[in-house]
């Protein structure tokens, strides 16, 4: 018998653990930028699982990638080799301008990794060398050490003692890290572009400038790309866009369109930090998520798919500039790169971020609102201007609810 989504409401109340604010729809199958719920409801996606889905749903070089893996096998432990692993590292390494990489299975994981690391080549040069430096408004992940990473402190609430070490300055305030770095700093570790935080890009030389404090001072600049990596700023990496390179960079959401898996990549001076036993998981880099990450990076890094990121994601920002100047009193910013791309909504919406997303749910599209006001676009990165056009007229018939 055919579940109601009621029930399955009903029975994940019942026992699931509460810790997601879920919307009111069951997520049945997925055809491009297209989700359909279980009562036959169409939606499109432009949340992409989180900036996940870089490749849509239901990518047929994908799913034929993960069925032949299936077949094949799934899991052999990193103890062997297996050529997924093999490809997929050896990929990255030239993508990334780095030399070694890692593979674990979510970003959370990934930023565990390259700050342990971080702080293990440290140590090599001076015992004291500890402190991380983050920014705030940042998110980094949610287990303990990550979360002390991530600068909100709403987070942090109720899990103390947190992990010591982490000290925090404002995004793109080169003036506050001048203040707050020095020779016992073990790493600056950055969102190249904050997504959770509000979609804040950077300046044009502060990343620049980080580079050369870091210099400095001796200590790492980690990236975290979990959010603006896989293409979606328009480059494979966004510190492409800004002419720097870290040396380390974290990696995981679209990595595998889906699969769960999170990388770190360092440079060959951090690799030497660690030894065999330093480090390791047992399902990270298995051979079906490598599987599925090879297909993503055939597929993104091609100049082609990346234009047409840039182009979309131009066309997109204009769109919304243009809901803007059409709703001067409801919208107080747009900024982003590529499709990461915000919203910043003023205090005299009649309806809040929430409830808009509600209300575009609705009406067929998925969207998202973080930091409670800013409307958050993330979508497949397969978009046309026509997808782009089908989510504005949808956004302009809210915002007129919203202005009443």
């Amino acid at each position: 018998m055919k579940e109601t989504a009621q029930q399955i409401f009903d029975k994940d109340a019942k026992d699931y653990l509460p810790v997601f604010n879920r919307y009111k729809i069951v997520v049945d199958h997925g055809e491009g930028v297209y989700t359909y719920d279980t009562e036959g409801n169409k939606y499109i996606d432009f949340l992409a699982g989180i900036a996940v889905n870089v490749l849509g749903h239901n990518y047929k070089p994908l799913v034929e990638a993960i069925a032949d893996q299936a077949s094949k096998v799934i899991h052999i432990s990193n103890l062997y080799y297996t050529k997924p692993q093999a490809n997929a590292a050896a990929k990255l390494v030239k993508l990334s301008g780095l030399d070694r990489a890692f593979f674990c299975n979510s970003g959370a994981e990934a930023n565990e990794g390259a700050m342990k690391i971080a702080r293990k080549f440290a140590h090599n040069i001076d015992k004291d060398k500890s402190q991380i430096i983050t920014a705030l408004d940042s998110f980094h992940g949610r287990t303990l050490a990550t979360l002390t990473a991530t600068g909100q402190p709403h987070y942090q609430e109720g899990y103390e003692p947190l992990p010591g070490g982490f000290d925090y300055v404002p995004f793109n305030d080169i003036n506050a890290l001048e203040k707050m770095i020095s020779d016992k700093t073990c790493a600056v570790m950055l969102e190249t572009i904050q997504g959770e935080g509000g979609v804040y890009p950077p300046k044009v030389d502060y990343l620049k400038k980080v580079r050369e404090l870091c210099d400095k001072h001796k200590a790492l600049l980690i990236l975290d790309e979990i959010q603006a990596g896989i293409g979606r700023s328009g480059k494979f990496f966004a510190y492409e866009n800004y002419v720097i390179k870290p040396d380390i960079v974290t990696l995981a959401k679209g990595l595998a369109g889906g699969v769960p898996i999170g990388a770190f990549i360092v440079t060959e001076e951090v690799a030497r930090s660690f030894k065999p036993g330093d480090h390791g998981t047992t399902f990270g880099g298995n051979p079906l998520a490598c599987a599925a990450a090879n297909i993503v990076l055939d597929t993104i890094p091609n100049e082609k798919f990346l234009n047409n990121v840039v182009e979309v994601g131009k066309y997109f920002k204009d769109q919304l500039i243009a809901l803007k100047n059409k709703y001067p009193k409801l919208i107080a910013d747009v900024r982003g790169e590529g499709l990461l791309l915000g919203a910043e909504l003023s205090s005299q919406n009649k309806l809040s971020g929430v409830e808009i997303v509600n209300e575009c749910m609705k009406r067929g599209a998925i969207i998202n609102c973080t930091v409670g006001k800013v409307l958050r676009f993330i979508p497949p990165l397969i978009i046309t201007k026509n997808h782009v056009d089908e989510v504005i007229k949808i956004l302009d018939e809210v915002l007129k609810i919203s202005e009443k």
